[in-house]
Order: structure tokens, then sequence, then C-alpha cells
């Protein structure tokens, strides 16, 4: 194997690896029709080995983002509906687009671990290949 190879395969698992960690599962149907049970998102960090990608302060009404919940032990993706001041600082309102009500508690800046990445109005989604994982971590 000459070294030329070597490179190019060490550059392919690098590649595959950072692809790796800026995709999440969508594991709930709470954001259909936008986002299905099974989609694969990809995202942008907050923080990604000491790069940050975004500033979560940055984030928009509109935008569908990976947050850290206090009501639930795992990553939640939804959507950003409003801002709001509690206490002088900012909160976000988030909700699932196919849930009635708002997430039950507003969501400070530093819950917001990843925003989905679109091209214009287009979401990078891969449609149901993530069931794999699903069914893995049995969820």
């Amino acid at each position: 194997m000459s070294k030329k190879e070597i490179v190019g395969y060490i550059a392919l698992i690098l590649i595959c690896l950072i692809l790796a960690t800026h995709m999440n599962v969508v594991v709930s149907g709470s954001m259909e029709p936008i986002l299905y049970r099974g989609d694969i998102v990809v995202v942008e960090k907050t923080d990604f080995m000491g790069i940050h990608e975004f500033d979560p302060k940055d984030v928009h009404v509109g935008d569908i983002v990976v947050y850290d919940a206090t009501w639930y032990n795992k990553p939640v993706i939804h959507r950003v509906i409003n801002k709001t001041i509690v206490d002088g600082d900012e909160y976000f309102i988030i909700k699932g687009d196919n849930n009635p009500v708002a997430d039950p508690y507003p969501v400070h800046y530093s819950q917001i671990k990843e925003r989905i990445i679109s091209v214009g109005d287009i979401l990078l989604v891969l449609p149901k290949i993530g069931y794999i994982t699903i069914w893995i971590r049995g969820l």
C-alpha cells in the first residue's frame, strides 16, 4: 500500500467520523410533517471539538434546534416559535410542529447544542435511514 493510499484512507475515515457526529436521528413524530421518525438530520454544533459552528444566541424564530431539555432525558429536536425574557435573560419558546402546545419550559440558549442545517428553505434530511439506530437503541 502506498503512502497516497494510506493518506486517502485516513482522510476518508476522518471525513466519515466528522459527518457521523453531525447527524442526529429523529426518534418521534413530534415534528411531522417536516421530520418523521427515523429521519436523519444534518446539524451544525455549538461546540465541535472546540470549534463553535454557530452561536446559540443567534438562533432565530423558525429554526429547528436540538436541545437538552429539563423535562426529558434525551436531546429534543423541535422548532423555536418565540423568544422571551425571564429575569433579564433571553429564553426560547420551543415546540414540536406536530404538538398541540409548546414544550413545558422555556429554553436557555446554553441548552441548545445543535441546529438543523438548511439550504434555503430545504432542510438537510436523510429520510428513514435512522430506523436502524432506533432499533439498536430500543427506542
